[in-house]
Parts: structure tokens; C-alpha cells; sequence
């Protein structure tokens, strides 16, 4: 029997006046499905998103969302810090119509996201943190850049020409004064302000995110759970996207994630 052949996922555009800009977001999936938001790291894009996209579809749209300066999103001379990526986002969350729209974040993207919920509660739906920085107990600029080179080195090749266009993109400017941002932002003190239905991700070999820090994340969130996946780094949305779909469908239909014996372990610590 000839194997079934998956025609190929279109992928739509938006550009949206919000935050003093036109925000742009990549769109993938039936327009009348359950949208999700994707929200990307350190001098990322919509782009490393769309492994993780194509494959909530079609059950769920997925909007990868730019923020200001990165991406096709247009951003001021100065690179925002949390704050002002926070509040960019609840802007184009408003003015598109999604609050309360379910919220997949990695990396830095967590650290806007968690931002958000302290200024703009009612704007949060359930969220995915994927990869969470930046852990308290390395907060500093030799110990991150050393872990994301050992990162890189555990990622899917292709992820560093994705990462390549969206740095160049960005620039170098934006790229480390946003580092500083992130790197000078609290994140564990915001944790508590997530009120709604929360999960933490990590890959079980990544150095950026240490199972220690991943578990303290979980625990000082009002209903967090850590879960990790056997055998990926930083950025599940790019090389572990099935998985990341499917824990991501559990929580949004409401069921606990479980663990299967599949390609990807997955523990949710303690009791693994």
C-alpha cells in the first residue's frame, strides 16, 4: 500500500498595527481551529517555530508572533528590555484579538511571557515554558554563552542556519543589549503572578536550562509541572516539535501529560 503523502502547510502572514509598529506573525493551520501563540527566544523568529507549527496542525493554528526588532517586525533604534517586550506583546495580543490565547514560549520568550502575567493578567492563557532562562545560579554572561555553545552542538544542525538569518536580522546591537536585558530581568520573583495552567519543558540535555533550574521554575509557579524529554537541548520547538505538540494538545484539552514509550521520553519529575 502506497505510503499517504501529506500535501504541504501553507503558510499565512499578519501584519497588525500594535506596539508602535506593524507586528508580523506567521500563521499555520485551518482558520477555524483553536489558535495557539508561539513566542520566540534571544534573536529568534517566527521561523524556528514552524517545525512546532506544522505539527499542531490541523488540530490547532499556530501564530508565531515577532516581537519589535526581530524577525519582520520593525523595532526602535533602542533594544527593549522584558519589560518593553511584555508589553509589546499584550499590545499585539489586544489588537489581534487573542487574549487568553493558549502561550508557547522559549527561552527568553518564557522571561516575556512571565513578565506579562504581572501587567497584563488577563491576557494569559494556559502557557508552555520551553527551555525558561535564565537560571539564578548562572546569571552571568561567560556562563550562558558557555552553555549555549554546548547547546549548539546538541541541536539539529539545520537550527544554526535558521539562527544565522534571524542574528543578521536582528543585528548584533539589538542581539547583546537584549542579552543584557534578559539577563538582568528576575524572572523567578514574576514565577508566583502565573496563575493559570502551567508547564515547564526542558530537554534532558540542556545545558541552558539544568533539570535544578527547571525544577525550581516548576515549583515556584501556582500549578506548574516539569517535564522532560529524553535526548534533546534548548529548543524543542525546532528539534523535538511532535513531542512539544503533543504535551502541548494534552494540556489544552485538559489532560495530564503522560509517559508513553515513544521516540521522545518524557518524565515529569518527581515520581519518574
Amino acid at each position: 500500500m502506497p505510503a499517504l503523502i501529506r500535501p504541504p502547510i501553507r503558510i499565512g502572514r499578519e501584519f497588525t498595527p500594535a506596539a508602535g509598529t506593524r507586528v508580523h506573525a506567521a500563521v499555520v493551520g485551518p482558520a477555524a481551529a483553536e489558535e495557539v501563540v508561539c513566542v520566540h527566544g534571544l534573536g529568534c523568529s517566527h521561523r524556528y517555530f514552524m517545525p512546532f507549527a506544522r505539527a499542531l496542525a490541523p488540530a490547532f493554528r499556530a501564530v508565531a508572533v515577532d516581537l519589535p526588532g526581530f524577525g519582520r517586525t520593525p523595532g526602535p533604534v533602542e533594544a527593549l528590555d522584558i519589560r518593553g517586550l511584555s508589553r509589546a506583546l499584550a499590545d499585539w495580543l489586544r489588537a489581534s484579538g487573542r487574549a487568553g490565547a493558549p502561550l508557547v514560549a522559549n527561552s527568553v520568550g518564557c522571561q516575556v511571557v512571565v513578565d506579562m502575567a504581572v501587567h497584563a493578567p488577563e491576557l494569559m492563557g494556559p502557557a508552555v515554558l520551553n527551555g525558561p532562562t535564565m537560571d539564578r545560579r548562572a546569571r552571568t554572561l561567560p556562563r550562558q554563552l558557555a552553555r549555549l555553545a554546548l547547546d549548539g552542538l546538541r541541536e539539529r544542525p539545520s537550527l544554526g542556519a535558521v539562527l544565522a538569518r534571524d542574528y543578521l536580522d536582528c543585528g548584533p546591537r539589538r542581539l547583546v543589549a537584549t542579552f543584557a536585558h534578559a539577563l538582568a530581568d528576575p524572572v523567578e520573583r514574576k514565577l508566583p503572578r502565573v496563575r493559570g495552567p502551567a508547564l515547564v519543558l526542558r530537554g534532558t540535555r540542556d545545558p541552558v536550562v539544568p533539570h535544578e533550574w527547571g525544577a525550581e521554575v516548576a515549583g515556584l509557579l501556582p500549578t506548574g509541572r516539569l517535564i522532560e524529554v529524553s535526548g534533546f537541548g534548548h529548543t524543542l520547538n525546532y528539534s523535538a516539535p511532535e513531542e512539544l505538540a503533543r504535551i502541548t494538545r494534552d494540556l489544552l484539552d485538559g489532560e495530564r501529560p503522560i509517559v508513553r514509550r515513544c521516540s521522545w521520553d518524557v518524565c515529569a519529575p518527581p515520581g519518574c
